[in-house]
């Protein structure tokens, strides 16, 4: 099957008074109808701006956005405004992080879902928009549909605000939807709901999802595909079950040793990964992540002074970006599980 989304080698520059800002390095990946793809990493590491290029959301006076992305068949960059208007909702949708700030305290919740659905749909009556709002609130599991209609976002809970969001960005069943942090500020048991929610609905539309998230719980739970970014740029990308439980960069062992086991000792010290992310106006030569690497040393060099490239990593569709040997990554590897117990 052909990807729905490509992203072929691109990069988003922000020009600011200190410098120019690489947010995304030549990030490419790929997203198929029915699948969920999972884009990790740290803070500043470039997965919500990353996002926010495949929807056409960055301001073309401030940034600077080059490379492919392809939707569908039909290239976005350097698309005009109005011509990516005309895709926002009806064949990609985005959630955003916080649902209490994207949704207006003016406005009634169903009108704001109804304003994006006729948007598309210009011709459709009143009566008939309400219908379909109000059936897919009750899609998304929101109770009493037709009377939460009327009500505004500070009458919903956390939850409920989270699936009002989720109803907004499906309403015009959409083919692409980017979930930005979709269960961070969650109690677990609705994060449960969201995560179900989000699974039936692909099943049913066969959305392709790209998925932004820090929880890896949440990826190895709903994704098929994982994307490791940092400072900007992938360090590791491949399947759930090879990236997650046989990893291959010391950056994603160090994302997986910091969290913490639902098996081990309640009192045991989190491992966090030694110092933090590079500023993305000065990042180091060389590898990017070589400053925090425990495996500096095992490269003559290398890592200080030469960029690795994204290549094959053995496996079928697994790649890395790392100048480690296997041998020696498969030994320090072994080193991590001994000293803080990675995921196997």
């Amino acid at each position: 099957m052909d990807p729905y989304l490509r992203v072929d080698d691109l990069r988003v520059s922000f020009s600011t008074t200190d410098g120019v800002v690489r947010a995304v390095d030549g990030v490419s990946f790929s997203v198929e109808r029915g699948r969920t793809l999972g884009v990790v990493g740290e803070s500043g590491s470039g997965k919500s701006v990353t996002s926010l290029a495949v929807l056409g959301l960055h301001d073309p006076r401030r940034a600077t956005v080059t490379g492919e992305i392809t939707l569908g068949g039909r290239q976005l960059v350097g698309r005009t405004e109005a011509e990516l208007r005309r895709l926002r909702g009806q064949d990609m949708a985005m959630i955003f992080q916080d649902p209490l700030s994207a949704l207006h305290p003016y406005y009634p919740v169903g009108r704001q879902v109804a304003e994006a659905y006729r948007v598309h749909h210009p011709r459709a009556g009143r009566a008939e928009t309400r219908r379909r709002v109000v059936e897919m609130l009750d899609r998304v599991g929101i109770p009493q549909p037709e009377r939460r209609y009327d009500q505004y976002p500070h009458e919903f809970s956390g939850g409920m605000r989270q699936r009002a969001m989720i109803a907004m960005a499906l309403v015009n069943d959409p083919d692409l939807l980017i979930a930005d942090e979709p269960t961070t500020a969650l109690d677990v048991t609705v994060q449960a709901q969201i995560l179900d929610l989000l699974a039936d609905l692909q099943a049913e539309f066969g959305t392709a999802i790209v998925l932004i998230t820090h929880d890896l719980g949440v990826v190895s739970q709903v994704a098929d595909e994982v994307l490791v970014m940092y400072a900007g740029r992938a360090v590791e990308q491949g399947s759930v079950e090879r990236v997650l439980r046989r990893p291959q960069h010391p950056y994603t062992w160090g994302l997986l040793s910091s969290v913490p086991s639902l098996h081990g000792d309640a009192d045991a010290d989190l491992n966090p990964i030694p110092g933090n992310p590079p500023s993305l106006i000065d990042v180091p030569a060389g590898c990017a992540f070589h400053p925090r690497c425990r495996y500096v040393g095992h490269t003559g060099g290398r890592c200080r002074t030469e960029l690795p490239e994204l290549r094959p990593a053995g496996t079928a569709g697994h790649r890395l970006a790392c100048h480690l040997s296997g041998e020696e990554r498969s030994r320090c590897y072994a080193e991590d599980v001994a000293r803080v117990g990675v995921a196997q």
